[in-house]
């Protein structure tokens, strides 16, 4: 969901950067990820927080799995592909400081900063898929 509210930004930050290779970024990028996507990734995941409560759970007491949480409980079963994503959200604001360090973005910090994306997925991808093997 925040990826796909955020989309339109994301897209415009990837032109805007890949148009301006080696010369001096613009501020729609750094401005993109550091204040509308975090704001988006957050809120939205707050909002999906909020929305696990007592009063919103319909399920009937006969269907309920009585080896989970109590009602309106909120638990994280799989905390493997939530600390990928935590740990990498953490080194792309580190690694966004680091590429901005000297206002210009180089071909070789492009391509790394593609390649981490695929980098994390793969990440979690093997994390979910370990949780499954161990089950």
């Amino acid at each position: 969901m925040a990826l796909g509210s955020s989309a339109p930004e994301i897209l415009l930050a990837v032109i805007e950067t890949g148009s301006n290779l080696g010369g001096c970024p613009g501020e729609l990028g750094a401005s993109t990820i550091v204040g509308s996507a975090a704001f988006n990734l957050l809120v939205i995941t707050a909002a999906c927080i909020y929305a696990v409560d007592e009063s919103n759970d319909l399920t009937p007491d006969g269907e309920r799995d009585h080896d989970g949480p109590a009602k309106g409980v909120k638990k994280i079963y799989d905390m493997g592909v939530f600390s990928v994503t935590a740990g990498c959200s953490i080194f792309a604001y580190a690694w966004l400081y680091w590429v901005l360090r000297d206002q210009k973005v180089n071909s070789t910090e492009a391509w790394l900063t593609l390649a981490f994306f695929f980098v994390l997925v793969g990440l979690a991808f093997g994390f979910d898929r370990f949780k499954e093997r161990q089950m």
